[in-house]
């Protein structure tokens, strides 16, 4: 499938399984996962960093225009979209990432991808509770959240990106 499409698809289908269904899991208030990410996360590693700028602020724009929000899950997601070229460093030490032409579990494995995703979603969920309570006084309730939240969403991410893996090594087969 062209790359674009597949793209395209998976915007769309994360975007609305965010605002749908996963916008409606909250435990005790203090638990609010985001797969949305995941789109910004499984880009291109050649793709231009102002490409990759741009998708993440109309990402999270589309959530924002979802869920009422204005800016907030925008900023978020671009600043996440910013930080993932030193985030894929950081977490790739040694290793090149010369052959590697979208980071996925298949590639670079489990535990490296674990890392990647745990950075990105910490990244996404500080600056997004931040926004959200805009004050420093709420600074108790915004560490519970993002210790909270960042676990749930990474648990999240990964069984959907494991599933949809093992998906296509069974078609491979």
């Amino acid at each position: 499938m062209n790359k674009t499409l597949l793209n395209i698809i998976r915007f769309v289908v994360l975007v609305l399984a965010q605002v749908l269904l996963v916008n409606h899991i909250r435990l005790g208030g203090y638990v609010h996962p985001y797969i949305y990410v995941i789109f910004i996360m499984l880009l291109s590693v050649t793709m231009p960093k102002w490409q990759v700028l741009t998708l993440g602020f109309v990402l999270g724009f589309c959530v924002d225009m979802f869920t009422g929000t204005p800016g907030l899950h925008a900023g978020a997601t671009t600043l996440m979209a910013f930080c993932r070229p030193s985030v894929l460093r950081l977490v790739s030490g040694h290793q090149k990432l010369e052959n590697v032409h979208e980071p996925n579990i298949g590639q670079l494995g489990g535990p490296w991808f674990l890392r990647y995703v745990a950075c990105l979603v910490l990244v996404h969920h500080f600056a997004l509770f931040f926004l959200e309570s805009f004050s420093f006084r709420l600074l108790g309730q915004v560490f519970l959240r993002i210790v909270l939240s960042v676990p749930v969403s990474v648990f999240l991410i990964m069984m959907i990106l494991y599933l949809f893996d093992l998906g296509k090594k069974k078609e491979s087969h």
